[in-house]
């Protein structure tokens, strides 16, 4: 089973508003007030997703550079530390390769 992760299902959003956005060019000529009731929910929607999207988009960016100004303040702060825990990743992930 696929992992799911936050960059699959912003892909898979982004598709779903692709496809509301297309489908809404493709009945633009289509009358009736049902249809146009429709429409309105559905270029509501886009618009709510696309608003969204970008929200998410910016916690993301902004969660990053926290958890990167983190990482470099403790590298700073213990450096010996951190170069230790380098060469244990290294070697595990050495071991792990060799293996194969």
């Amino acid at each position: 089973m696929e992992k799911v992760t936050t960059e699959k299902l912003m892909d898979d959003l982004r598709t779903v508003v692709s496809d509301a956005e297309e489908l809404l060019r493709a009945t633009a000529g289509q009358a009736g007030e049902k249809i146009a009731a429709a429409r309105d929910r559905a270029q509501e929607s886009v618009r709510a997703a696309r608003k969204r999207m970008s929200e998410i988009q910016d916690d993301l960016v902004e969660q990053t550079k926290v958890m990167a100004n983190n990482a470099d303040a403790y590298v700073r702060d213990n450096p010996w530390q951190a170069v230790g825990l380098a060469a244990a990743a290294g070697l595990i992930v050495g071991l792990l390769v060799s293996r194969r």
